[in-house]
């Protein structure tokens, strides 16, 4: 979990700041996003498949 402490002289924004900044780099909330519905394995493969053929549909336009 992603804990921040308040530094001297800090501005309650700049802390939250610093905390989301801290929790998107744990990658928390990605984590619950992509467990938040039940996705089996063979359909896992396919968006997996999916995601790569555009990767390199991307890759070979630029």
């Amino acid at each position: 979990m992603a804990s921040v402490s308040l530094r001297q002289n800090e501005s309650q924004d700049s802390l939250l700041k610093r905390f989301r900044k801290k929790v998107v780099k744990s990658g928390v909330l990605s984590t619950v996003r992509r467990k938040r519905w039940f996705v089996s394995k063979s359909e896992q493969r396919r968006m997996d498949k999916k995601k790569a053929v555009r990767r390199n549909f991307r890759k070979s336009y630029d």
